[in-house]
């Protein structure tokens, strides 16, 4: 049996492999990206055992409805689509420190005290480490175990003598597959290490979760393929000096993918946070200008932030801009139509606009919170505050529909809001509601009106 050494290159952005280095991958056209790998491959083995495979039909696949096991944490089981579905792959991306072997620890404290062995694998904490973060969660039930491994060989093996129910591997980077040459971490190894526990999930119908640590960019380190190979791709987001953490759904395939779920960080681990939109806009100023307060919708749930502008005149030749939560690009395009609609001199002005809370949004019905904030600002007069705003400015100065403005506008009426401007054109699909006054507008100089 004769083995082969050679040297590949891998893509390490999109994993695409050539035999020498280029400068620019062919496939996602990014440069520099190209790392050496050693590949060593046996030649001369031969299987001996031929698989038979056969088709079925759809009709003969059945499904059970109720297969979901419910984690006890409403947010994750929302983001997950109503729980985690046996035999699929998830991967939980974020930031060094942000929180993901604190919740997967916690998902593994839930699904254990209802009975389900789960079988936690670290291989960057020590089994003393472990039972320290453990202690500081809470009390463990019997059917958790625990394994400090790294090599793929041997957690294969224990995965498949133990039979659990779930597995979590923290993280994917550490794992080591001896037949691969290269270093742990790499292109190579991610990968194989991923297709194999795909395999042992699909094959013996147990759910795994991967950890997986981000890039500066915030894309998990790795080949992108690694996306592509998994059910569920889950980014853990948020400020880890601050409390509040928000766990994104970016990829799933057994439910939406626009749905989030918010997280408070405390001394005893995380905390689901039920309704964002009191947190969001608690501490807001009274009676100032340069605050309002907008709606958005990630998924099927309504989420009210305040959006806080600051314009004042410029003490040099170009003016500063500013975006915070929110993208750049489009608060300097809505101060474009605010000069050109309406006539206000914002060239000469630097403009400071955020979002409270440390959320990011990019929805397009923050547009219209975003004008009123910026022109309360230069005005310096403050919107009222029991009004509510929601509606896409376009750039003629139209203020155009936006989905769902039914929950938009009950969510309003539920914290205690008595006024809500909405695009004119969503006024037939609202009605009227009782215990709120709800304001149409159709283009940007009606809305300044309301100053």
């Amino acid at each position: 049996m004769a083995k082969a050494k050679k040297s590949v290159y891998f893509c390490q952005n999109c994993g695409h492999e050539e035999s020498k280095w280029l400068g620019q991958c062919p496939m996602c056209k990014e440069w520099n990206t190209f790392a050496e790998e050693k590949v060593v491959s046996i030649k001369g083995q031969k299987s001996s055992v031929e698989k038979q495979v056969q088709a079925v039909t759809l009709s003969s696949v059945t499904t059970d409805e109720d297969e979901r096991m419910k984690t006890e944490l409403v947010e994750l089981d929302r983001v997950l689509g109503g729980g985690i579905v046996p035999g699929s792959l998830v991967l939980v991306g974020g930031d060094p420190g942000i929180g993901k072997s604190t919740l997967l620890l916690q998902v593994c404290q839930k699904l254990s005290a209802m009975n389900k062995k789960v079988l936690y694998i670290s291989g960057e904490e020590s089994l003393k480490q472990i039972k320290l973060r453990a202690n500081r969660i809470g009390e463990f039930s019997e059917n958790l175990y625990l394994l400090c491994e790294t090599s793929l060989n041997l957690i294969q093996t224990a995965i498949e003598r133990e039979k659990p129910d779930v597995v979590v591997i923290d993280s994917i980077q550490t794992m080591y597959n001896e037949e691969i040459g290269s270093a742990p971490g790499s292109v190579s190894q991610v990968r194989e290490s991923t297709n194999v526990f795909m395999q042992l999930a699909k094959g013996m119908n147990i759910a795994i979760f991967i950890v997986g640590h981000v890039t500066k960019e915030g894309t998990v380190a790795g080949p992108r393929v690694l996306e592509h190979m998994v059910d569920t791709v889950l980014y853990f987001e948020g400020d880890r000096h601050a409390s509040y953490r928000i766990l994104r759904g970016v990829k799933n395939r057994f439910g939406s993918t626009n749905e989030i779920g918010v997280f408070e960080m405390r001394k005893e681990g995380l905390v689901e946070v039920e309704n964002p939109s009191e947190f969001m806009l608690s501490g807001k100023p009274e009676n100032a200008s340069g605050s309002v307060v907008a709606c958005a919708m990630e998924g099927t749930r309504p989420m009210l932030m305040e959006i806080q502008a600051l314009v004042c005149k410029s003490n040099f030749g170009m003016p500063r801009r500013t975006a915070a939560g929110i993208d750049y690009n489009r608060v300097n395009l809505l101060m474009a139509v605010l000069e050109k609609r309406v006539g206000l001199p914002l060239s000469g002005y630097d403009a400071y606009v955020n979002i409270a809370g440390g959320i990011r949004m990019n929805e397009p019905a923050v547009d219209l919170g975003i004008i009123m904030a910026v022109a309360s600002s230069y005005k310096n007069r403050p919107v009222s505050e029991d009004t509510i705003v929601f509606g896409e400015v376009g750039l003629s100065g139209e203020v155009r529909a936006v989905t769902m403005p039914e929950q938009r506008v009950a969510e309003a009426k539920k914290l205690g809001f008595k006024v809500c401007v909405v695009p004119e054109v969503s006024l037939k699909s609202i009605g009227k509601v009782e215990g709120i006054e709800v304001i149409g507008v159709k283009s940007v100089n009606q809305t300044m009106n309301l100053l």
